[in-house]
């Protein structure tokens, strides 16, 4: 008897050892684009077709996956970006609470929730049924992007659905909050690091422990081939165009110079690898056993 088809399988947590800390990725989900990719607007469709052709990938959908980080330092459990939440659970994202288990942690184990930036698939996660997700947890947000947001004035029109969403889940919970400018730490061995552009106070942050460091860079690049490998091209997502190429671009070259190890929130999963130079542009190359020797 022939055993029955089960379908595709990925395994939704992954973790690696980073000196004495632990780090863990984890699969909010999915979501397949059945759209021209929204990155390269100043390119072509010929040329997006070439680049998805060179990297075997089709030009016509994308497949966007959502992967915040874990970080436990041995004294703090800290969660990066908490997912889309019931925002997008219909659509294929939104699970990581539930997903925390894969992992051995459950929710009210993290302490500290630090968010790259505000946009929905990076916030959604902070509330389920009308309460909060992480009931342990402090709020730890870029002073910039949280004063910008509240503001308004300079969010783009096409994130006013998404700065009412912030208004209600992220401003209401000032009091709770801890305002993070660029050099501040986290906790002891992470630290906050100005990355403006994606949107208007993204953040990113550097972890060190020992002698190894990995850099988690939210959404300053958001696809492996046409983002990375054109970073000067604009992109859809990003609320200050100019600004975002420029930091994608300081960012990138400094990764290759460090040869640094990045965590990547809309990198193929489990989402680590490093960034070479390629032509013009760079490449993305995912790590593999490097980081457990």
């Amino acid at each position: 008897m022939t055993a029955p088809l089960q379908g595709a399988l990925r395994y939704p947590a992954h973790r690696f050892v980073l000196g004495t800390f632990e780090v863990t990725t984890i699969l909010d989900g999915t979501i397949n684009m059945g759209v021209s990719p929204p990155f390269m607007l100043d390119e072509s469709e010929d040329e997006i077709a070439v680049v998805a052709k060179e990297a075997l990938i089709p030009s016509d959908q994308l497949e966007n996956n959502f992967v915040p980080t874990l970080v436990n330092t041995g004294d703090a459990l800290v969660l990066f970006d908490t997912g889309c939440g019931h925002y997008r659970r219909d659509k294929g994202a939104g699970f990581l609470r539930e997903r925390l288990g894969d992992a051995g942690y459950a929710p009210e184990d993290v302490d500290v929730v630090a968010f790259t930036h505000v946009h929905p698939d990076h916030i959604g996660g902070v509330y389920e049924d009308g309460a909060f997700a992480f009931r342990n947890a402090e709020l730890v947000i870029g002073r910039q992007e949280y004063t910008a947001w509240k503001s308004g004035e300079r969010i783009p029109p096409q994130r006013a659905e998404n700065r009412e969403m912030f208004l209600e889940i992220i401003a209401s919970q000032e009091d709770r909050l801890r305002f993070l400018d660029d050099g501040d730490d986290v906790v002891p061995g992470v630290t906050a690091e100005a990355a403006f552009g994606h949107s208007l106070g993204h953040m990113m942050y550097r972890i060190r422990s020992e002698d190894s460091e990995a850099l988690i860079w939210g959404d300053v690049a958001n696809h492996y081939v046409f983002s990375v490998g054109r970073p000067r091209s604009k992109v859809a997502f990003d609320d200050d165009k100019d600004m975002a190429i420029e930091t994608r671009i300081r960012v990138l070259e400094s990764a290759v110079a460090e040869s640094t190890l990045i965590i990547g929130f809309h990198m193929p999963f489990p989402s680590i690898g490093y960034v070479e130079r390629e032509g013009e542009g760079y490449r993305w190359l995912p790590a593999t056993y490097q980081v457990r020797l």
